[in-house]
Parts: C-alpha cells; structure tokens; sequence
C-alpha cells in the first residue's frame, strides 16, 4: 500500500461509517460525535472527515445522480455500503478541489479491499474513474422535471421543500434559500458576560492561532474565520467563557426583554443555550425555570449552566404543555415565557444537512398540534402584562406565522408586539428562524 494511498484513510473511513449510521437512521451530528470519540482525529484529519461527512449528506441527491449516470445498477437499488463508499469517493472529486483524484479514488478502493467489499472493489474504481472520464468531457448528471424537481436536483433537496420554497418566494429567493442551505455553516461564539468579554476571548482565542470576528447585531457574539477542531481544548472553555451558539440563537432570548428579579420560563429548555443566555443578560439576577421532558437532556442544561457558572437556574424534567396542573401554584407566575418550539428545523439544513432526508410534509403535519399545545397550555402561567416569545428554527409558515395567527384568534388578552422571519439566505447570516413577540394585557 502506497503512502498515498494510506494517507487520510481513518479520515474517509470515519466519513464512511457516518453515512451509514445516518442511513440507518441516526442524526449526523450524534453520529460524527460518537465516531470520533470512538477513534479521535486531530487537526486536519478531524477537518476532513466533518466535512466529507456532512458534505456527502447535503449532496446525496446529486451524488445519486452520478451513480445513475456511471452504474449499471441505480443508486438506489446499490448494496448501501457500496453506495454510500462511492458517496464518499464522488464527493472528494466534485467538491474538493484540494484532493487529488487519485486519492480520492484509491482510498475508495482500498477502503473497499479492506472493509468487506474485497468483490466490489473492482466496481468502486471502475464507477469513480467513469465519473472522472465523464467529468473531463464535460458531462454532468440531468434530470428531466419542472420548476421544482429542477431546483431540488440542483440543489440536492427533496421535491416536496423545492416545491414549497417556489410556493414561498420567487424563483430567484428560491434559489437563494436552497444554494444556502448547502452552505458550510460558520461557527459562531456567545461570550460569556459573567465570565469574559468579547475582547478578551477574541485576544485568548488569537494567541491560539484561532482568528474570530465580531458578529454584527450579537454584541457577545463572535464567529470563527478558520477550521475548529476539538473545541473542547481550546482557551476559556474550561473556564466556561463562552460557549457556542449560532447568531440566530443569540437573537432570541434578549427578545424578552426581561429586567432583573423577574420569573422566567424557558418551557423547551434542553440544551440550555437561550436560558443560560438569558441568565448571563441578566447578570445572574433572576428565577430561570429550564424545562425539558427529558430527563437525559436536562443534564446537559445542567451541565453547560455549571460550566458557565449560571447558578440561577433551576431545571424540571415535565410536559410543558400541562404545567399547570402540575404546578397549580404557577398559575400567573412568569413574567417572562420562551417557547422554543420543536419545529421541523427547515432553517437549520446548513447545519444539520441531514435534517433534508428526515423531515418530510407528514412529520411537520404531526408537529403542529404540539406547538399549538404548548402556546395554549403555558399562556395560563403569564403574569398580566407578561411577555412570551414563540420561536423556531424553521421558515414553514404553518409552524410560524399561522400558528401565531390561530392563537391570537383563540386568545384576544394577547397582542403581537412584533414577529420576524429570517431566511438562510439573509445578509447577517445565522440559521433561519422566527420569533413573534407576543403581550398579555391586563
């Protein structure tokens, strides 16, 4: 085996094994986390095996494509491990121009030779070079369709969000939306007020050798300007200085504009980023319930609290939905609600490329009644003149507008204040989200 060929090899088996487990199932990000801490990668190895990962995800449909074009077989009908090895191998040639081809090809081949598909291992090299020799001759997988199957192609998304995004904007705002969702995502920081300032970890983080810049509109935000890696190792984490939050996620919680002393109520608390956010606004002076029905998610609320040194937090595992009866005694308490709704995540496809594949019109149908039980069921617990803010991390206007429209219907005592929705495609960056901002009169 040539040194070539051995080069970056844990690296695109790591990637290998992540499409598989996401294939069969689980969610990308918890799939590359527990891969490598199984076996640890550092540095630039770390760097390639994320992004041929998360890249092969976003592209599948576009990768398919080319199995279509190059195999005797379709993508769809391919032994999955096969398929998804020769993922893995078509990406590095269409999308990284760092790699060379034959890297990309005998890494594939030896990965085949040596992982149980010693038979296939003349097939990888023959569909990866058929590709190469298409690619030359300037040949690209087509496909024939409408407006939508056109734009979901291209983008590699499924017809059902191209048609809706057609639907939402026009034909160039579309485009927009699904060329961001394909994105690399910037990493984003919170600085910690009660610990640090922006400064400060700016300084720290530079005498690292890691570059940030301020994040207009996020006065504790920072985002990174090269490759992460372990972050876990890098200075202040330990010291809970700051913790990672993308910029859309740092917009929400100053929308409550809470003063200190007040009861708040985070009602879908786990991981913790916006109520620990709220803590820090309000430098450690307030009642913060973290509610989550989880249990197992609550010890990372807890965790990243006692990190960040928010000690004004207190988490209960319950349904947020019937609170009230299990808390007679909130009846009217909060002065401030957040509901970050579970949403289908339609903003989020940057950074969570898998979400595309999982989500489909049927699974954020099933959401809706939850969202509309979780507004009408911790409204009892705002105080007069109380303010609760409603937020996703989607742009379907079911989740969002409309929701917020019907509960306004079912509920005169609450005024909207303000609502937005930001798209992926919008100037400042950050995922797509909404808010509405929404008061209890008298």
């Amino acid at each position: 085996m040539s040194q070539s060929t051995t080069t970056g090899l844990p690296s695109r088996r790591l990637a290998w094994e992540v499409l598989q487990a996401v294939a069969a199932g689980a969610y990308a990000d918890v799939a590359l986390e527990r891969a490598l801490r199984d076996r640890p990668l550092q540095g630039p190895d770390r760097g390639l095996a994320t992004e041929l990962a998360y890249g092969a995800i976003r592209q599948r449909r576009r990768l398919d494509g080319w199995l279509d074009r190059v195999g005797r077989v379709p993508a769809q009908k391919q032994p999955p491990k096969l398929r998804w090895l020769l993922h893995v191998g078509l990406y590095q040639l269409f999308w990284m121009e760092r790699v060379p081809d034959s890297a990309a090809v005998n890494t594939c081949v030896e990965l085949a030779k040596t992982h149980g598909l010693a038979r296939l291992a003349p097939v990888v090299n023959g569909m990866l070079r058929a590709a190469l020799r298409a690619r030359d001759q300037g040949e690209s997988p087509s496909c024939s369709g409408d407006a939508a199957v056109q734009l979901a192609f291209e983008h590699s998304l499924p017809d059902w969000l191209a048609e809706l995004l057609l639907q939402w904007r026009d034909q160039e705002g579309a485009t927009a939306v699904a060329a961001a969702c394909n994105q690399v995502p910037p990493l984003d920081l919170r600085v910690n007020r009660l610990r640090a300032t922006p400064a400060g970890v700016a300084e720290a983080l530079a005498e690292a050798g890691h570059a940030t810049a301020p994040i207009p509109g996020c006065p504790d935000g920072l985002t990174l300007l090269g490759p992460s890696g372990d972050l876990r190792r890098w200075p202040g984490y330990d010291d809970g200085h700051w913790c990672v939050q993308d910029r859309a996620a740092q917009w929400v919680s100053p929308l409550l504009a809470a003063q200190p002393g007040e009861r708040i109520l985070d009602a879908c608390a786990a991981p913790g980023g916006k109520a620990t956010h709220l803590a820090e606004l309000l430098g450690g002076d307030a009642e913060i319930w973290a509610v989550d029905r989880s249990p197992g998610r609550l010890k990372r609320v807890a965790a990243n609290a006692s990190r960040l040194g928010v000690d004004c937090l207190q988490a209960l595992a319950a349904d947020a939905t019937d609170l009230l009866r299990e808390r007679p005694h909130w009846s009217g308490y909060f002065q401030r609600i957040l509901i970050d709704a579970p949403c289908s995540g339609l903003g989020t496809l940057a950074r969570h490329p898998d979400a595309r594949w999982r989500v489909s019109p049927a699974s954020i149908e099933e959401l809706l009644p939850l969202q509309q039980a979780l507004l009408d069921g911790l409204l009892p617990l705002l105080a007069p003149h109380g303010r609760l803010v409603y937020a996703t991390c989607t742009i379907h206007p079911a989740e969002n507008g409309d929701q917020i429209a019907a509960f306004l219907e079912r509920h005169p005592q609450m005024t909207l204040v303000q609502e937005q929705q930001r798209w992926p495609d919008d100037p400042q960056g950050g995922d797509g989200f909404y808010a509405a901002i929404l008061q209890r009169q008298s």
